[in-house]
């Protein structure tokens, strides 16, 4: 007879059986830990909906809560340790195909029991994995495998900071060595220390509005987009905070403070890259110039004035980086040689136009086409998301005031 009904409440359920509090904080329920947010959102979740949502294994979460409940706990604590789950925040466009070919693996394999994949778009936001962080009072609270693009969640204490700066989280992966297109003087994307792991990078590019130009050159490097004639001229994907958050840190360490003040007194407006690519079309405010995703550049129209240009002095790219627990890099050692395998790189690389440090793959970009890293050097002597807040008061000062005096 089994002692928990799927349909019960997670409050229900650790009311009754408070041992299995422990089964839910490890194995992604980490709020779960808190007296208060366990009996408040406790009550609002059953269990079989909570497990949908987060794509767990009803059948395997179940078997677990009942070792839990009925008091075998050695049993239940052997299937946690054994267990793998992996989180991820990726782009919209590899997202699922890169899903569905872990849940491949897995199923080849015969580890469908044992790892738990749950990959999200990045369009939902950070807000859930940075509460499941957040709230970790140590790494085996963590799941075993995180994958996010963007500097947000890996450099801060109150998140991954603090497990990096222990060592307790560290680069999964096993390459010896990265893609030649991110191994060289200009900028060497490995991490030297080992700390942290990069799949591939978004670039961001410029997509030319040619009708918009009004006989301006075209803009060949970032460079050329500080100066004044592109003045109320640019679009900036601001609501994208992985790539804003890249090219105001980028454009701080290359040009200065200087540098970051002009974007923000080019810029005319925010938009998405999907309304980028149809700026053209819009009735007034047409940006001359849209810094976008190089994923979304293909998209635009054949034979219409959008023309994409790839900057001489760097394409600015946001890392996707993935960290796993050191505790558990033997146990990890499969999934992470798949992660960082041919095929996952082959659709990053190819179907999502993300080039990726795979030494064995072909990224489809020209050798003359360089990447502009923020570096090592400079992430490791400052404090980004501090850096970022000055970035941003200083980007919108410049904006603002180039509106007070319109």
């Amino acid at each position: 007879m089994n002692l928990i009904n799927p349909a019960e409440s997670l409050f229900e359920i650790t009311e009754r059986y408070p041992q299995t509090v422990d089964v839910f904080v490890r194995n992604g329920f980490p709020q779960m830990a808190d007296e208060q947010k366990r009996r408040l959102l406790g009550r609002s979740l059953r269990l079989d909906i909570a497990l949908s949502m987060k794509g767990i294994d009803l059948s395997v979460f179940m078997a677990m809560l009942e070792e839990a409940a009925s008091g075998d706990g050695n049993k239940s604590q052997d299937a946690e340790n054994k267990r793998i789950n992996i989180k991820g925040l990726l782009p919209c466009p590899v997202r699922l195909p890169l899903q569905e070919a872990i849940n491949a693996f897995l199923e080849k394999e015969g580890l469908q029991q044992n790892v738990n994949a749950e990959l999200k778009a990045a369009s939902m936001g950070l807000d859930w994995l940075k509460d499941d962080i957040g709230s970790a009072s140590s790494v085996q609270d963590l799941d075993d495998i995180y994958i996010s693009a963007g500097f947000d969640l890996f450099f801060e204490d109150d998140y991954f900071g603090r497990f990096i700066k222990s060592k307790d989280l560290t680069d999964p992966l096993p390459w010896k060595q990265i893609n030649a297109d991110f191994d060289n003087e200009s900028h060497k994307l490995k991490d030297p220390e080992s700390r942290y792991g990069i799949l591939a990078v978004v670039p961001a590019i410029f997509l030319v509005n040619q009708q918009e130009l009004y006989q301006r050159p075209v803009p060949q490097s970032w460079s050329d987009l500080l100066d004044e004639q592109w003045e109320d001229s640019i679009s900036l994907p601001v609501s994208d905070f992985d790539l804003f958050n890249a090219i105001m840190l980028t454009i701080r360490n290359t040009y200065g403070m200087e540098g970051v003040a002009a974007l923000g007194r080019n810029m005319q407006k925010s938009l998405h890259p999907a309304q980028m690519l149809k700026s053209d079309r819009t009735k007034s405010q047409k940006p001359a110039v849209t810094i976008m995703p190089y994923f979304f550049t293909r998209m635009a129209k054949a034979g219409g004035p959008m023309m994409a240009v790839w900057p001489k002095d760097g394409a600015i790219v946001s890392p996707i980086f993935v960290v796993g627990k050191e505790s558990k890099k033997q146990e990890l050692e499969k999934i992470s040689a798949f992660l960082g395998g041919e095929q996952l790189a082959s659709i990053l690389a190819h179907q999502g136009l993300f080039p990726s440090l795979h030494p064995e793959i072909d990224n489809g970009i020209p050798m003359e086409n360089k990447y502009l890293w923020l570096g090592w050097d400079y992430i490791n002597k400052h404090n980004l998301n501090q850096e970022f807040e000055v970035c941003t008061a200083v980007f919108d000062e410049a904006f603002q005031s180039k509106k007070s005096l319109v």
